[in-house]
């Protein structure tokens, strides 16, 4: 097992600790800002592995249960790398009413991955969400941080087929 100062260690050489650190500081490495500090560590490196958590519960005094706790509870985090290019489906009652499941399905094919997983080389991750707040263009998903609505499961495959190449 890594000491707790190796750990320490092993993070403080990685150049984008520092902004993380930075970001600590500026809460007063409060328990309290847990959840802020966990989005700081995703927007670094993409996901959440149990090394960064471990190193966030020691920079805060806080215990791993705790941090892990909230990592899984909330929806927005992510405990495996994401794929190079990201879907995520709405599965919010106006889009799940207008055919979501239906673009969810497409997508599981196309890519030949399950809802929460990234397919094998790396190219694409499904997720879904509660509710993206566009239900006026339901169904809709956030295709690589766009917003697109009123989405077919042709045009989702047709995406997610170029996406594969």
């Amino acid at each position: 097992m890594i000491a707790e100062s190796d750990r320490v260690r092993a993070h403080t050489k990685d150049k984008r600790w520092k902004i993380v650190d930075a970001r600590m500081r500026r809460m007063g490495y409060q328990a309290s800002s847990l959840i802020e500090i966990l989005h700081s560590v995703q927007e670094v490196y993409g996901y959440l592995e149990k090394g960064s958590l471990q190193y966030v519960a020691l920079a805060l005094r806080v215990p791993f249960s705790r941090v892990y706790g909230v990592a899984t509870f909330y929806h927005f985090f992510t405990l495996k790398p994401k794929g190079k290019h990201v879907c995520v489906v709405c599965m919010g009652t106006a889009c799940y009413i207008r055919g979501a499941q239906n673009l969810l399905v497409e997508v599981e094919q196309s890519a030949q991955i399950k809802t929460g997983e990234t397919s094998t080389d790396g190219r694409v991750s499904l997720l879904t969400a509660r509710c993206l707040g566009s239900c006026g263009i339901a169904p809709n998903a956030v295709l690589d941080g766009e917003v697109v609505g009123k989405l077919t499961p042709s045009e989702i495959h047709k995406r997610v087929e170029e996406w594969m190449r």
